[in-house]
């Protein structure tokens, strides 16, 4: 099995090198890899973006979900399409009118380099962290199908998956990912569909009585308005979604950066609406695969993994068949691949136009820099994800919409703030408040809980924002000759 699995992986591997060598055959320059000299095609961008999103974290922790959430992920994905529509119409308007590499620019020029230096700061936080974990996920699945067998530590497996993935993308950056995640985006989309019709076939299911088994399953609830101080209150999931969508993908240079891409704003338009409407249905047919691996485990008498990002991996293993291991396998590394690969490149962008500033380099050394910051943020990847590794946790993805719940928070009020007002700020005092409004956030949940014992869930990320504006609010100064944008 696990030579089988190497193979897969391998071949999967030099297909993407294939598409690298040809996509970035003519251009490695900074402008490819920073903005594909902006000639990607929408909707190849709506694909790939699909894959990125996506990641090998959901393509495991949605279906393991169900069995403590039952469908009510749906809730928040249902907020997705709304938050997708604010990013189409209101901020990418901005990124393309300001002709921008990197979207903490916006804060430059509105607020000024503090500001600008945070933003981008607590954006690198941010995507470090999230981008390790969803690949952590995978590099611990790999570890025990394949590399546990054959006495293969663990940090070497992660610093050989890291190196794949830098080896097609250190040429031409974005120009190179828009083509090869939506090779990737293929093959999880069908992977996970040929799963769930291995699995029905496993239980003598034609699709009538699948469809049946799931409707009728106790796991398929999708709403609740009952329970207010639930955190899968309907309410509470939506609007966590709406905004949770706005930070992860309208204020998050990795979601970005591919639209920036696209050859004029109303292709890049057209890429976000056609992405917000493909998403809600592929995570439709996640959860429903959930639920159809319940129905299995209950019809076989296995018994139910205590972590439930390992359901999936094991019934693949070891109750499902090869076909379905195969099915998993590719399905799982194309969308670990397809989010690693995107972040990496996000955040090699952002170290060297926002932190380092190479514009101001001339191209040649400013090539330079890149690859240099390219390897050193490999090497931070690796990092993270030992130390994640260390900590370990039950559900990656609720995880890691925990953490950008704070994480994120300052960067939606930055932006809030912005946007919507026309303040000047006394800049230099933006990054204390950047760091207060997160502490403040806990200390508030933790409050509500033990005095009220209300559970706050991803809410807490408007808190979060909200609060950053209040601080922002506070710096006011007087300007005569503001310029507002």
């Amino acid at each position: 099995m696990g030579t089988s699995i190497l193979i897969i992986i391998a071949a999967y591997f030099a297909t993407l090198l294939l598409i690298s060598y040809f996509a970035g055959k003519k251009h490695t320059d900074n402008e490819a890899f920073f903005l594909g000299n902006r000639q990607s095609p929408w909707f190849v961008v709506a694909i790939a973006m699909v894959g990125t999103s996506i990641s090998g974290v959901t393509f495991v922790s949605v279906p393991g979900m169900v069995g403590k959430f039952d469908m009510t992920y749906m809730q928040m994905v249902f907020g997705f399409f709304f938050g997708y529509l604010t990013v189409a119409y209101l901020l990418l308007p901005l990124y393309y009118k300001l002709n921008l590499t990197t979207i903490y620019g916006y804060l430059d020029k509105r607020f000024g380099l503090y500001s600008y230096k945070t933003g981008a700061s607590f954006f690198i936080l941010s995507k470090i962290i999230g981008a390790a974990a969803r690949l952590y996920l995978v590099a611990m699945i790999l570890q025990t199908l394949v590399f546990d067998q054959w006495g293969i530590p663990f940090y070497v497996t992660v610093t050989g998956i890291i190196l794949l993935i830098w080896g097609y993308t250190f040429r031409s950056g974005i120009k190179t990912i828009i083509w090869t995640d939506t090779l990737q985006t293929s093959c999880l989309i069908l992977g996970v569909i040929l799963i769930i019709w291995q699995v029905a076939t496993k239980m003598d299911m034609n699709l009538p009585q699948m469809i049946d088994a799931i409707s009728t399953s106790e796991h398929s609830r999708i709403f609740v308005f009952d329970n207010w101080a639930s955190r899968q209150n309907f309410f509470k999931q939506f609007l966590s979604g709406v905004f949770i969508t706005i930070v992860m993908t309208g204020l998050d240079q990795d979601m970005m950066q591919k639209n920036l891409t696209c050859k004029s704003l109303k292709d890049a338009q057209k890429n976000m609406v056609t992405y917000g409407f493909a998403f809600a249905p592929i995570n439709f047919l996640f959860l429903s695969l959930g639920v159809l691996l319940f129905i299995f485990m209950a019809q076989m008498n296995i018994a139910i993994p205590e972590n439930s990002d390992q359901i999936l991996p094991i019934l693949a293993t070891e109750y499902l068949g090869l076909p379905v291991l195969i099915f998993f396998t590719i399905g799982i590394i194309a969308a670990a691949f397809s989010s690693a690969d995107s972040a990496l490149t996000a955040l090699t962008t952002s170290v060297c136009v926002d932190i380092l500033d190479i514009k101001k380099e001339d191209a040649v050394t400013a090539k330079k820099t890149r690859k240099k910051v390219h390897i050193l943020v490999s090497v931070a990847f690796l990092l993270v994800i030992l130390a994640i590794n260390y900590i370990q946790q039950d559900n990656i993805l609720d995880t890691i919409y925990k953490v950008a719940s704070y994480t994120y928070g300052p960067l939606l009020g930055l932006f809030f703030f912005g946007l919507f007002t026309k303040i000047s700020i006394r800049d230099k005092f933006v990054p204390v408040v950047c760091i207060l409004a997160p502490i403040l956030s806990y200390l508030l949940e933790y409050a509500l809980f033990s005095i009220y014992e209300y559970k706050v869930g991803y809410e807490i990320l408007l808190f979060n924002g909200l609060l950053t504006a209040f601080g922002l609010f506070l710096l006011y100064k007087r300007k005569d000759n503001l310029n507002t944008i």
